[in-house]
């Protein structure tokens, strides 16, 4: 997510280095480019109208004019206008204390495995006794597949009668559900959604939300939509008082714009974005991390929050970086990493790694792949593994020999090996970064 958008900014701010002071002339011309790298984004052009214009308010504020440092100087304004931007996180937590949860969203949405993550997600978190209940009787199938999430997961499902029944429908369901609600700490409700908005699907949510008086009612945007998000954003805040949203697709959306735009136009918070297809892909929306992942200054917190899910970095506490990170790091990072996403899963919340996207995406280290490297380390003596150098010829043979993986692949193993190396040396200029993530997990 945001790489587009990262990519565009950070190529504004290396224009900004081979200037020796900040004119207006050139303040001009950045945030102008930025306006640009943000409608690009597809962020909203009302979004983006106000966040230059506050942005240029904010420097001339600061008399940033004739600064020494103008790419410092722009990019400590841009993050602070993007924290604004993307709102405040705090109430994210608050989640654990509600009682009755309606989801709303169009059709395609991903309402209904979002339905279980954020059950599974207040179980595991805060120890709640959840009911889900389905009060989509239009799609085919809708109601099975929520039923299966539950039964997988450990999550209470609320059971329909008869679905064959012509009486049967959202607002019997609900009513239904509602009679039974006093026994759960928590009911998260997932309505029916429609491939565009209507009148008669408007209706039947705003039926729906009087019957159940929710204490939150959040609408999941598939953050892929571009400016249809937002415009369904709009409409559902119109007709149901939406109260927080949650982000699906976030990664598969390189340009990010519904994210910067969607709170701005509904002036509600982004509590939650679901980071991929598992159920545990769910975290919270931390505004100031996001700003920083944009500006390429890396995500410790979420890192930090991820493997307190995955329990996986108490292994690699110990790990060295830099000059002398060797063959026998590499062989814990990658049995750790694969539990949290691969290398470039990981790599991606550390500063300074988008500019070197492209080597972390050709190295293509993907699960199958992180497997037979592990057998090729292992296949190596203790001398080589500390001094992967000495690898000539007749050892590289001998170790395809003993892992029975070709000599081409030891080479890219040892290609692979440089490149990681490299950004772990940006550890290095970090003490004890991963020392410091390990800490914060550990204490």
């Amino acid at each position: 997510m945001f790489s587009s958008l990262s990519q565009k900014l950070l190529s504004v701010f290396d224009a900004l280095r081979k200037r020796g002071i900040l004119t207006e002339e050139i303040l001009d011309v950045t945030i102008r480019e930025i306006r640009k790298s943000l409608l690009e984004a597809d962020v909203a052009l009302s979004v983006t109208k106000t966040f230059t214009a506050n942005l240029r308010e904010r420097l001339i504020g600061q008399k940033a004019i004739k600064s020494t440092t103008p790419e410092q100087t722009i990019i400590k304004a841009v993050y602070d206008e993007l924290v604004v931007l993307l709102g405040d996180s705090s109430e994210a937590d608050n989640i654990g204390k509600k009682k009755a949860i309606l989801l709303t969203g169009l059709q395609g949405t991903g309402k209904t495995t979002t339905a279980a993550k954020l059950a599974c997600l207040l179980k595991s978190k805060f120890k709640k006794n959840v009911l889900l209940v389905s009060l989509d009787t239009y799609r085919p199938a809708a109601i099975e597949q929520l039923r299966k999430l539950a039964k997988n997961n450990g999550i209470e499902f609320f059971a329909v009668p008869d679905l064959g029944s012509s009486n049967i429908n959202p607002i019997t369901i609900a009513q239904d559900a509602v009679k039974v609600s006093n026994r759960y700490d928590t009911v998260i409700y997932d309505t029916a959604g429609r491939l565009h908005i209507d009148s008669d699907m408007m209706d039947e949510v705003k039926s729906l939300k009087q019957i159940i008086n929710p204490d939150e009612v959040l609408l999941i945007i598939d953050s892929m939509m571009g400016q249809d998000a937002i415009n369904t954003a709009r409409a559902f805040h119109e007709a149901v008082t939406v109260t927080g949203l949650i982000l699906t697709c976030i990664d598969g959306d390189s340009r990010g714009g519904a994210a910067l735009s969607a709170k701005s136009v509904t002036n509600c918070q982004i509590k939650y974005i679901c980071t991929g297809e598992q159920i545990g892909d769910i975290q919270v929306f931390h505004p100031d991390c996001i700003a920083s992942r944009i500006l390429d200054k890396g995500d410790v917190l979420s890192l930090v929050e991820k493997a307190m899910d995955e329990d996986t970095l108490s292994e690699i506490k110990d790990v060295p970086t830099g000059k002398n990170f060797n063959l026998n790091g590499m062989e814990q990072y990658l049995k750790q990493m694969e539990k949290l996403g691969g290398i470039s899963g990981f790599l991606k919340f550390l500063p300074g790694v988008k500019k070197v996207n492209e080597q972390l995406q050709n190295a293509n280290l993907t699960d199958k792949m992180l497997h037979r490297q592990i057998a090729i380390i292992r296949s190596m003596t203790p001398m080589e593994r500390k001094n992967p150098k000495i690898l000539n010829a007749s050892r590289k043979r001998r170790i395809a020999s003993g892992c029975g993986r070709p000599v081409s692949e030891i080479n890219i193993l040892l290609k692979q090996f440089e490149q990681l190396k490299m950004l772990m040396s940006k550890c290095a200029g970090n003490p004890g970064l991963m020392q410091q993530i390990s800490g914060r997990f550990l204490r």
